[in-house]
Order: C-alpha cells, then sequence, then structure tokens
C-alpha cells in the first residue's frame, strides 16, 4: 500500500505533497510557494505578511453563511533531524515515508507529520467541494519550531476569525485548551587553544542510540539525555586523572531531547584502560537505568587522529562542571491539572562555534510565567558561576485554560456524538503558538486537537494512521457546529 491509497484519501494525498517539498524552519520559501500556487490553482483569496504567514480563504457553504469565521492553523516548518549514518539534506531532498504496520515513518529522518498532516487537512478543506462549513480563514504560519517567528510577528488585523482551531497537538480523543510558555537560555564559553602533543593518546568517546524526543510533550518521560551522560562521563574521568578535552558536541535544536553526543579527549597511555572500565561501568548502570524508556543506549570510545589542537584545562574544567549541574528534565508538576508537567528544563546542545567558542543551549517551559524566569535564572546562574557569557532567547507566553470556551463545548458534543465517548480534555507542558495568538488577538476562543503523533522532533517520528481518520471526522463535524456569529 502507499501513502496516497490511505484513507481519508485527499488528506493523505496533501500530506503525501508537503512532504516532497522541503520546509526546514526559517526556510520555508518552497513550501509558502506551494501554497500560494495551491490557491491560485483553486481561485482563492489569500494574503501574505512581511514574515511569510499565509492566510487562505474559503467562503461558507450556502445556507451556513450564519456561522463565525473559523480560524484553521497549521505551521509551514518542521524540526529536520536524522539519524547520524542517514545521507539526507533537508533543504533539497523530500522525506521518504514508510507504511510501518499500523503507524507511518521516514527512512531515517524526521517525519514531519509536526505538522505538515494539520497543514494537509487544511488544504483538503480547502479543496473539497462537498463539505458543509461557515466562512474559513486557514493559517500557516512560519518558523514554529525555532522561534515561533510567525506567531510572534503576527499583525492585529491579518485574520478576521474569531475561533481558532489550532491542528499541531499529537493525541487523537484529546482536546487541548492551554499549553506552556518557554523561553532559551544560552551559554558560551570562550577557550584558548592549547598544542596537541604525541606523547597522549586520542579518543572519541560517543554516546547514541537514544530516542531524543519532544522537549515538552516528552520530558516527563526520563528519556537520556545524551549530553547529560557524555558530561556524566567526562566528569567521573576528572575525579580520578589529568586528561584533556580537544573538543564536545552534542545535541542539534533547543526543543529536541538531545539523542546524540561526543567528544574527543587525550590520554596518557597508563590511563588507557582505566578510563575505558570507568566507561563501561557507566554504560553498565545507565543501561540499567533506561532501560524501560531508552533501551538502546550505547557508549563508544575508539582510537581518532591526533587533533589540531585542545582545549585550555581551565575552560574544560569549568564547561564539564557546569554541564553536570546545569538542570535537565522535570522541575515541578501542575498543581491545578493532575498529571501536567508545570516547569521544566532541556540541555539541549553543546557545539563548537568559531571564533574558540563553545554555545551550550538550554530551553525552558512552564504554564506559570514567573516559573519560567525563575528555572531560566537558575540555568544561568550555574553557567554564571562557571564565568561563561549569558544571553536570552526571547520568551512566549503560554495559553490559559478556559474550561467555558464555546468552541470547546463544540467540539466536545460534536466528538461525543459521532464516537460516542466524551473526549479528553487536557492542557499540553509543548508549547503551541496559542499564547501568541491570544497575545494579539485577546478575543480569540480557541482549541487544539490532532490525530495521534509519536516521537516528534527524532528520526524515528511516527503518525498513526487510523487515528487520521478519525480525527478528520472530527473536525469536519466540527465545522458544520461552529457557533453563529454575534
Amino acid at each position: 500500500m502507499n501513502i496516497t491509497d490511505l484513507k481519508p484519501t485527499n488528506v493523505w494525498k496533501f500530506f503525501h505533497e508537503i512532504t516532497q517539498v522541503p520546509r526546514p524552519s526559517k526556510k520555508e520559501e518552497k513550501i509558502l510557494a506551494y501554497l500560494i500556487k495551491f490557491a491560485e490553482d483553486r481561485n482563492l483569496k489569500y494574503r501574505t505578511d512581511e514574515v511569510g504567514n499565509l492566510v487562505i480563504a474559503k467562503p461558507a457553504t450556502p445556507g451556513y453563511e450564519h456561522l463565525e469565521t473559523v480560524i484553521l492553523q497549521s505551521h509551514m516548518d518542521m524540526v529536520c533531524e536524522k539519524n547520524a549514518d542517514k545521507v539526507h539534506d533537508f533543504e533539497n531532498d523530500p522525506i521518504r515515508t514508510i507504511i510501518d504496520g499500523d503507524w507511518l515513518r521516514a527512512d531515517g529522518t524526521t517525519l514531519g507529520a509536526d505538522n505538515g498532516i494539520g497543514c494537509a487537512a487544511e488544504l483538503a478543506i480547502l479543496d473539497a467541494k462537498d463539505l458543509e462549513h461557515g466562512p474559513i480563514e486557514c493559517l500557516f504560519t512560519m518558523d514554529e519550531e525555532t522561534g515561533m517567528t510567525g506567531a510572534m510577528n503576527l499583525k492585529p488585523g491579518f485574520f478576521n476569525g474569531k475561533i481558532l482551531l489550532n491542528l499541531d497537538s499529537e493525541d487523537e480523543g484529546e482536546l487541548f485548551i492551554g499549553c506552556a510558555g518557554g523561553m532559551g537560555t544560552m551559554a558560551e564559553f570562550a577557550y584558548e587553544k592549547r598544542e596537541t602533543t604525541d606523547d597522549y593518546l586520542y579518543f572519541e568517546v560517543k554516546v547514541s542510540g537514544l530516542k531524543g524526543g519532544h522537549s515538552g510533550g516528552e520530558i516527563h518521560i526520563g528519556l537520556g539525555n545524551a549530553n547529560k551522560l557524555l558530561v556524566r562521563y567526562l566528569y567521573a574521568l576528572e575525579r580520578e586523572m589529568d586528561w584533556k578535552l580537544c573538543s564536545f558536541q552534542g545535541g542539534n535544536l533547543h526543543n529536541a531531547i538531545p539523542r546524540e553526543a561526543r567528544a574527543v579527549i587525550a590520554l596518557k597511555g597508563d590511563q588507557k584502560e582505566r578510563a575505558r572500565v570507568i566507561l563501561n561501568e557507566l554504560a553498565a548502570a545507565v543501561e540499567e537505568e533506561l532501560k524501560r524508556v531508552d533501551p538502546s543506549v550505547k557508549f563508544e570510545m575508539n582510537s581518532v587522529e591526533k587533533p589540531a589542537f585542545r582545549i585550555d584545562c581551565d575552560t574544560k574544567r569549568r564547561l564539564v562542571r557546569a554541564l553536570y549541574a546545569c538542570p535537565h528534565g522535570v522541575y515541578g508538576m501542575s498543581h491545578d491539572i493532575p498529571d501536567l508537567v508545570e516547569t521544566s528544563s532541556n540541555l539541549a546542545s553543546v557545539k563548537m562555534k568559531e571564533g574558540d567558542k563553545i554555545l551550550v543551549e538550554t530551553s525552558q517551559r512552564s504554564s506559570t510565567s514567573s516559573l519560567i524566569t525563575d528555572i531560566s535564572n537558575m540555568v544561568a546562574t550555574v553557567f554564571e558561576l562557571a564565568g561563561a557569557k549569558i544571553s536570552f532567547r526571547d520568551p512566549y507566553p503560554g495559553w490559559k485554560p478556559n474550561p467555558d470556551s464555546p468552541i470547546l463545548k463544540a467540539a466536545s458534543e460534536s466528538y461525543e456524538r459521532i464516537f460516542g465517548r466524551k473526549p479528553a480534555v487536557k492542557a499540553i507542558h509543548a508549547g503551541l503558538e496559542c499564547g501568541l495568538f491570544l497575545d494579539k488577538y485577546p478575543y480569540l476562543d480557541m482549541v487544539s486537537f490532532g490525530p495521534t503523533l509519536r516521537d516528534v522532533h527524532s528520526p524515528v517520528e511516527k503518525i498513526e494512521i487510523k487515528t487520521v481518520q478519525l480525527w478528520w471526522d472530527h473536525l469536519v463535524d466540527v465545522l458544520k457546529h461552529i457557533p453563529a456569529a454575534k
């Protein structure tokens, strides 16, 4: 079976087309051109703004003009992650999809169902001739994954609807009415290059095999963080011997739990065996710790050629201690919503940069705005004590739940009418653009729902095929029962 044979046919057809269009965050020109051509081919009115957000409008079905204008919203960009051995250029290559039993996944890369499936559903609605609905505005936003640039730069009046259906959540049968806000904290270490000498042996130490995942939606699972595991080993070396650090690279994106990390170290010949013993002991301990959630974790230590330089010992010492002390994971649970993570932090990436710099990127989330500041300050303080230069990424607001929302009532009644059971009503620890929409359009009534996705922001991202039909049936019914305009 091919992806285009799946049901509902039109949604999967457009999703397939979207997977063929490269769309990394901040490089959405190709997908924007595809969407504009879609609108022009169907004589649908559209408009863009200066940052590249797009609205495509469709008039009401005759007899449904009295309904309030509804905004359907998804983001255009996708997280671009791949396995280390996978050759793939996200700026030019299409995503290759694979039907794997009940799930659709990609071949060694992120799938882009976050949020390509939402975009596909919008296109299927705009394309359909047989659906009943009121006035529709389909909003496609830019750069959600690396800064929410599109939502942050929306201007009042860009769209006209008062009800917004966000199509960017990941559990069928669940309606989301709130999300966390967040910000990023970065630390920059300046190091001095030192000469590498022949009286040392050089090794690459690598942590791999981890699942990775969304730093909001999956932070509570306890998945392994490659940066934290690698620095755990380096700190163990620090306690026992005089070793040297030549490089450290781990993780990639601020909103993904890092899956892989590697460091090149220098050891004296008589230290080599003890260093391997320490690594093997740590590997055994970590395998036991993560066996229920990340069972494929792997530690490796292999000889490499002498690098061009090493990092000075003072910077090495401060970097290792700061990374080891840096908070990662769940910091607090909500007192208002059962089982909801309230506050968390992700030690996302460590990168060697030009100019003899090492950049550490972290991200913080909370459904309580004061706690976003608190956890960010906590992370910053760790790195300040280590002598790093601190900077911050612009914060984005959360979305406060409104249990009395009219669109929540309509969506809940629709789900129960179709499926004979009530949907779960929840808030989510991940960041959605809804908080930013509400900041610019405070009158909006919003709900978020989608099909079931798993392992987003990682190369094992997948979407449960059967849930797309369930979600589509629900979405189509909601559009028929949007509250009347006042």
